[in-house]
């Protein structure tokens, strides 16, 4: 596929066929993906490949508690996890939140799941002394996850970055066996997309980027 088509249709996929994904084309997508930069070139990311059925319910399990205050704000008009407002809501109201299928499924039904974690001595978060939450070391970890996607897409397949698993991460981290020194990054379904979308809604250039400064006129090239 042409780059720019690659970049214009790989979609947040959630929905998979029965379709496998075999080993010989991920590690395909793997081979290509790596190429991504990282901080330093340190490449700290390991990539955690679970096919395991069980592993995948225990996943599910670790998911739910943080997809039930995510879908408890939504609902309460609020933005989910958002690290500037603190929620409004008590603890036994997003205890009676429905957690919908849609954040679990996906690890159930796709072909793979991968979980993306970072080694924290090999990045550089420059942000770490701010008085906000740190973005910076994600440089050195989610570029390689979305090449992964968009080789996924090449190669007729897809999935999506999901994070829901992290606010449980000391549970992760027993359950897979991760290091102290390790984050987890994201947890990645993929498979065959039930539906492989071509046309995608994204805000314009011209409400994404400004000249100069933040109150600058639109980039409207």
């Amino acid at each position: 596929m042409d780059l720019y088509d690659v970049m214009r249709t790989t979609a947040a996929v959630r929905e998979f066929t029965d379709d496998p994904l075999p080993d010989d084309v991920l590690g395909t997508i793997l081979e290509n993906a790596r190429f991504a930069p990282s901080g330093g070139n340190r490449q700290g990311t390991r990539i955690l490949v679970i096919r395991d059925r069980a592993t995948r319910e225990a996943l599910v399990r670790l998911t739910e508690p943080g997809a039930r205050r995510y879908t408890a704000q939504r609902i309460a008009g609020e933005g989910p996890w958002n690290p500037v407002t603190p929620t409004a809501l008590t603890g036994e109201q997003i205890a009676a939140t429905f957690v919908p299928d849609s954040f679990t499924e996906p690890l159930l039904n796709a072909a793979v799941v991968l979980v993306v974690c970072v080694d924290l001595r090999l990045v550089a978060a420059l942000d770490q002394d701010l008085d906000r939450i740190g973005l910076v070391s994600g440089a050195s970890v989610y570029p390689l996850v979305w090449n992964i996607l968009l080789a996924a897409r090449n190669e007729g397949f897809g999935g999506t970055i999901t994070t829901m698993a992290v606010a449980e991460e000391p549970g992760v981290k027993e359950l897979l066996g991760i290091p102290d020194d390790v984050a987890v990054a994201c947890v990645v379904p993929m498979g065959k997309p039930v539906k492989q979308l071509t046309k995608l809604t994204r805000v314009a250039v011209a409400d994404l980027a400004f000249r100069e400064n933040w109150n600058g006129e639109p980039f409207d090239a």
